[in-house]
């Protein structure tokens, strides 16, 4: 007879979810923060709203950003001049452009994870794309399957328009597909371009100011499986547990809304103050069954949705000053990339780790914890371990 224990076990697989590789890239482009507003008011045709202007110039200012690389050029505008109003229709144009670029630069990403990883690109089991820019059906997984020529039969997993917070849940669930299936190998590829969002400024909309001036163009893409294949396979980390919470009474906090005109962004002052004072709540839930709550004694990938944010989850749980240094360093150098960033966080943290000769890439310390945060307001907390601290 037919024992259907022993079959559901056969389709597990044994080990931790655990992530194997990592790619990141961002669009040719780069724009210098300090000019970015000459930039914006130029190809907007609104540099006659000067006190406009000077506000734009302050929030770059403040933003702690450097540079961001952009796909939204002054020659891609030029061609799409709706793009640069503040009230016009557009989303055609930008959809036109998105469904090409968007699995583009994500393709870029997933060759560079695909050659780090070492194995045959038949052997990804499951695809998981991730973006906020563009919908469209078949979707970006499916240009995506063609575009790297992986196999008709691998499973996709399509994630749009869920903001900052997804390059946590692109984890949480790979780590369910790595863990319930066995020999799976799970590519998950987050790609984002803030052409959905570009818009002409408005003399009363402050949202549109910070939308233009924090955002930046990237994707990243890593491998995850469990049970990796010794002197094949390299692990970096392990997934040891990932939960998703919303925050109570956030719901307008932060909000974006695809329209005729493109994605609006609706930003609450409170944001910072909300996510800060429910931080450490997520962290003792998550980090309580290993016996860890010494905040200083792990190592830290938190979405840097911006500087204030940053700041206050340090000064609520006391951090040092160099705990969120991995997440200041991406913010400055390419802005908030959305889903993608956590995973430039991740890849700056084991490189610098690496250049230091430190005994574990995350930072010299066993555990450690991701975190996003985006609409919902909405927090995923996902629990790390350096694989190399193991051995």
């Amino acid at each position: 007879m037919v024992n259907v224990d022993d079959i559901r076990k056969g389709q597990r697989a044994e080990g931790r979810a655990t992530i194997m590789a990592i790619g990141t890239t961002t669009p040719p482009t780069c724009f210098d923060q300090s000019k970015y507003a000459d930039f914006y008011f130029r190809v907007t045709n609104s540099e006659h709203m000067t006190k406009t202007k000077d506000k734009l110039q302050h929030i770059c200012e403040k933003s702690m950003i450097k540079k961001r690389y952009l796909y939204t050029t002054e020659e891609v505008l030029k061609e799409n001049p709706n793009m640069c109003t503040y009230m016009e229709p557009s989303l055609n144009a930008r959809q036109d452009m998105l469904m090409v670029e968007v699995p583009k630069l994500g393709k870029e990403a997933a060759e560079m994870a695909i050659k780090e990883w070492g194995r045959p690109i038949s052997e990804i089991t499951h695809l998981i794309f991730c973006t906020t820019a563009g919908v469209d059906m078949p979707g970006a997984d499916y240009q995506l399957i063609n575009l790297l020529g992986l196999h008709p039969s691998t499973k996709r997993h399509m994630i749009y328009l869920q903001g900052c917070f997804a390059g946590g849940t692109v984890l949480r669930v790979a780590k369910d597909l790595a863990e319930n299936t066995r020999n799976a190998r799970v590519l998950v590829v987050c790609s984002e371009n803030t052409a959905i969002g570009f818009r002409g400024p408005n003399d009363t909309s402050v949202e549109v100011l910070i939308n233009q001036a924090i955002f930046g163009d990237g994707a990243a893409a890593v491998i995850i499986g469990a049970s990796p294949i010794l002197g094949v396979e390299k692990p970096i980390f392990e997934l040891i547990s990932a939960h998703q919470t919303l925050l109570p009474d956030s719901g307008e906090a932060i909000c974006g809304h695809l329209r005729e005109i493109g994605l609006t962004f609706h930003l609450q002052k409170n944001v910072a103050e909300l996510i800060s004072n429910n931080v450490e709540k997520r962290l003792i839930e998550a980090f309580q069954p290993l016996g860890i709550s010494d905040w200083n004694s792990i190592f830290w990938i938190a979405h840097p949705g911006g500087p204030i944010i940053l700041d206050q989850i340090e000064a609520k749980l006391g951090l040092k000053l160099n705990k969120l240094l991995a997440s200041r360093h991406v913010l400055a150098e390419y802005g908030n990339l959305s889903s993608a960033c956590v995973f430039f966080i991740m890849d700056e943290m084991r490189k610098k780790s690496m250049e230091k000769k430190l005994k574990t890439t995350g930072e010299g310390f066993e555990w450690g914890v991701l975190l996003g945060f985006g609409p919902g307001i909405t927090i995923e907390t996902v629990v790390l371990r350096s694989v190399d601290a193991i051995a």
